[in-house]
């Protein structure tokens, strides 16, 4: 008994991913789908990084297209491919990086480092090529959180390797100066070292870059958004009155030059007693979420207010790779999923495609 192919295009447009939303012949996930009397062989393509995910979406896959009368042998392979994605207006991505992501807060002590680089672990532990810019020149903090220290390395005296760690490349000020020297610049040398970093560090083809951005709106952002190819900013607040209100100029900053903003994370939302486990609100209740249905934004997960995070994240381990496993890793990489699929949804980048026009005057 044959199988029409389009028997096997309806099972499958009844077939959901669970983190886009959308069944895969609509998402345009199905590649190289081949019918051969009963027998099925096929692809999904996701656009985000999915080591976690592979195993139950072939699962899924499979289980939906033995629904169909007289299906044989079923095969299906599931895997990752993670494309550029269109940056502001005038600005086309660096060539050995895909997609940067700014992590920003419109006021310090929200715990915008902390998410930036558990952001940047989660992304990695799924499989993406991923590094971390810390942008942060006045108080850079990536170096203690990833455990990394010592100078960059420079191959041709102009350009740098980035340092590693867990799997992410990492560049940062605070390799290159004293840990208890202050940066005493004014704002065009910090602007001016932060295209630095960002330029000649050679990353090594890199499908995400985290930029762990300073908080405020200040020269270091306006550069961020006029000069660098941005494809989303996650935004990083407390449920706090006070954090929102800064929070809520960061998200209109960003929406203002052209970078779409990709969700916002609540930290510190709840804590809950290590001794009882009493959950006490201490910054207030809702407030990232109501700022999401305010601007018709994403609201992409809440973290709890514990010690385990801020240990972990000052010893130089933080959560993602100290408790990969624990309640509070998962939602990290559940934001990080979250991110992701917001990045592959946007338009594809296609100026490699348009050819480059030179006026000469003869």
């Amino acid at each position: 008994m044959s199988i029409a192919v389009e028997d096997v295009k309806a099972a499958l447009s009844k077939i959901v991913d669970p983190n886009t939303t959308k069944d895969y012949v609509s998402g345009k996930s199905v590649k190289n789908l081949k019918v051969d009397g009963s027998d099925v062989s096929l692809d999904i393509e996701l656009g985000y990084p999915a080591n976690s995910q592979i195993d139950g979406i072939r699962a899924s896959v499979i289980a939906g297209l033995k629904t169909l009368p007289g299906i044989g042998n079923i095969s299906v392979s599931v895997y990752s491919k993670i494309i550029a994605h269109t940056v502001q207006r005038g600005l086309k991505p660096m060539v050995n990086v895909k997609n940067i992501i700014a992590v920003a807060s419109g006021k310090g002590g929200v715990g915008k480092s902390t998410t930036a680089v558990n952001l940047a672990l989660a992304l990695a532990a799924e499989g993406a090529s991923v590094g971390l810019l810390d942008a942060d020149i006045y108080g850079p903090s990536q170096p203690m959180m990833l455990g990394v220290s010592g100078r960059p390395e420079t191959k041709d005296g102009k350009s740098m390797e980035p340092l590693e760690n867990y799997g992410v490349q990492v560049s940062s000020i605070g390799f290159l100066i004293d840990p208890d020297e202050p940066m005493v610049w004014r704002g065009p040398m910090v602007t001016q070292a932060l295209q630095q970093l960002l330029e000649q560090t050679n990353w090594r083809d890199l499908d995400y870059l985290i930029v762990d951005m300073p908080p405020g709106t200040g020269d270091i952002q306006l550069t961020l958004s006029q000069k660098v190819p941005v494809t989303g900013a996650v935004i990083v607040t407390t449920p706090q009155d006070i954090a929102l209100l800064d929070a809520r100029k960061g998200l209109k900053m960003f929406e203002k030059v052209g970078i779409p903003i990709l969700g916002v994370v609540e930290n510190m939302s709840v804590h809950i007693c290590t001794n009882c486990g009493h959950a006490e609100e201490i910054f207030g209740h809702g407030g990232g979420e109501k700022m999401c249905k305010d601007f018709g934004v994403d609201f992409l997960g809440a973290l709890p207010l514990t010690m385990a995070i801020r240990e972990q994240a000052d010893s130089g381990k933080p959560t993602v790779v100290a408790e990969p496993d624990g309640k509070e890793a998962a939602i990290y990489k559940q934001i990080a999923r979250k991110v992701a699929v917001q990045v592959a949804e946007k338009a594809k980048d296609m100026t490699s495609k348009f050819p480059t026009i030179v006026v000469k005057n003869d």
